[in-house]
C-alpha cells in the first residue's frame, strides 16, 4: 500500500488539475455535447458500431440524425422503410447513445410533385402522420425495442424540421407562419403517442434570434418543449453572444424557462480546401483550437442560458477534395476509403473528459 502512495497522488494532482481547468459550475451531464451522424459514416462500407464505440469514448452522449422522410416512404400508402434508421438507432443503443433524430424533407407524393429539397407538405396531418409513425417504432415503448436485440435506449426528443429559415430548407412563405403550420400538426402527433416526449422546433440559423422572433411573432409560444438554433460564427465569443440574444428572445416572449438546444455548431477546417464558403473556416489546428475555446465556455453558460444540449456538426466528413466548406466539419474524416481523427476529435475527447 505504502508503494501506491506516489501513483495516488499523481492520480489526485490530474484531477485537480482538471478541476482547476475548467470553469466554475462547468460540469456537464453525460448527454450534454453530442455529433451530428450523416454523410460518410452512413455509407455500407463503414463500420457504424466502431464509430459509435469511438463516439462514446470520446465523451459523446448523443447522435442527432436526420431521419429523411423522402427516403423512407417515397410512395405514398407503402410501408415505411426503416432500414437504415434502425441501423443507426440500433449501433447508438449498443454504444449506449441516445439518438436525437430531426425529421424533415418531404417525399413528392406529398408536395404535389415538388421534388426541390425544401418542399413544403401540402397537407401537414401528412407529416404528423409519418412522424407519429417513427415515434411509435422508436419511442418509449416503441416496437423497435421489443424485437432488435439492443439495450433500451428509447428516443425521447424529436426535432421537427431544420432550417426553414433558408430557403432551400423550406419553400414555404412566409417561412414563419407556414413552418408553424407544421409545428401545430407535428407536436401534437408526437404527444398523442408518447406525452412525455420533448417536441423541439427547428434549429435556426444565420441570425437565428432575429428568426425566432418571428416564430414568435407569428404565434410559436406553447408550440414546442425547446428552442433550437444554429449559432455559427468565425468567433467563439459570438457563438455566446447569439445563444444569449436568443434567450432574451425567448425571455421577452415568456418562454425563459424552456431550454435551448444548439443542434449544431462548428468550424470547418476547409480554409484552403473549400471554395463555397462562409467566412469562418480555419485550418484542422485552428479547428482543433476552436473546440478547445467554445466547449468549456458553453459548459459555464450551460445553466444561465438553459442550455440542454450541443451538438458538433459533423461527426465524420469526406475526403479532401469537396468545395462545400461543411464537408471538411468532421471531428474525423475519411482516408484512402477509412475513418481517420482529425485533431478536432482530440481536442474534443479531452475538452469533454475535463468538463465532467
Amino acid at each position: 500500500m505504502i508503494a501506491a502512495r506516489p501513483i495516488l497522488v499523481a492520480v489526485l494532482a490530474l484531477l485537480l488539475t482538471l478541476v482547476a481547468a475548467a470553469p466554475a459550475g462547468a460540469a456537464t451531464p453525460r448527454g450534454f455535447f453530442g455529433v451530428m451522424l450523416d454523410g460518410p459514416a452512413l455509407e455500407p462500407g463503414i463500420d457504424l458500431d466502431a464509430e459509435t464505440r469511438t463516439m462514446a469514448a470520446s465523451g459523446v452522449g448523443s447522435i442527432r440524425a436526420a431521419f429523411y422522410w423522402r427516403a423512407m416512404q417515397p410512395r405514398q400508402g407503402e410501408p415505411i422503410d426503416f432500414a437504415q434508421t434502425d441501423r443507426l438507432v440500433a449501433a447508438a443503443a449498443r454504444a449506449g447513445l441516445r439518438v436525437f433524430p430531426t425529421i424533415f424533407r418531404a417525399p413528392a407524393w406529398a408536395t404535389g410533385g415538388d421534388q426541390r429539397e425544401g418542399a413544403v407538405p401540402k397537407d401537414p396531418a401528412t407529416y404528423a402522420g409519418f412522424v407519429a409513425e417513427v415515434v411509435r417504432r422508436y419511442g418509449r415503448g416503441g416496437s423497435f425495442w421489443a424485437t432488435a436485440g439492443v439495450p433500451v435506449v428509447p428516443i425521447f426528443s424529436w426535432q421537427v424540421w431544420n432550417e426553414p429559415d433558408i430557403g432551400r430548407y423550406w419553400q414555404g412563405n412566409p417561412w414563419p407562419s407556414t413552418y408553424l403550420t407544421l409545428l401545430r400538426a407535428a407536436g401534437p402527433a408526437i404527444k398523442a403517442v408518447d406525452p412525455s416526449a420533448q417536441v423541439v422546433a427547428a434549429g435556426l440559423t444565420n441570425e437565428s434570434w432575429n428568426d425566432l422572433r418571428k416564430l414568435y411573432d407569428a404565434g410559436a409560444k406553447g408550440l414546442f418543449d425547446a428552442a433550437a438554433i444554429h449559432p455559427f460564427s468565425r468567433r467563439p465569443s459570438n457563438v455566446l453572444k447569439i445563444v444569449r440574444l436568443a434567450r432574451t428572445v425567448m425571455r421577452r416572449h415568456g418562454e425563459a424557462a424552456k431550454p435551448l438546444v444548439l443542434s449544431e455548431i462548428s468550424w470547418s477546417s476547409g480554409r484552403g480546401r473549400s471554395t463555397l464558403n462562409y467566412g469562418w473556416e480555419t485550418t484542422e489546428r485552428g479547428q482543433a483550437a476552436r473546440i478547445r475555446q467554445i466547449l468549456p465556455m458553453l459548459a459555464a453558460e450551460r445553466r444561465r442560458a438553459r442550455i440542454q444540449a450541443v451538438y458538433w456538426y459533423t461527426w465524420l466528413s469526406p475526403a479532401p477534395g469537396e468545395k462545400e466548406s461543411f464537408s471538411y466539419a468532421g471531428l474525423r474524416r475519411m482516408r484512402n476509403g477509412k475513418p481517420v481523427s482529425k485533431p478536432a476529435l482530440r481536442a474534443f475527447r479531452a475538452a469533454v473528459r475535463t468538463l465532467r
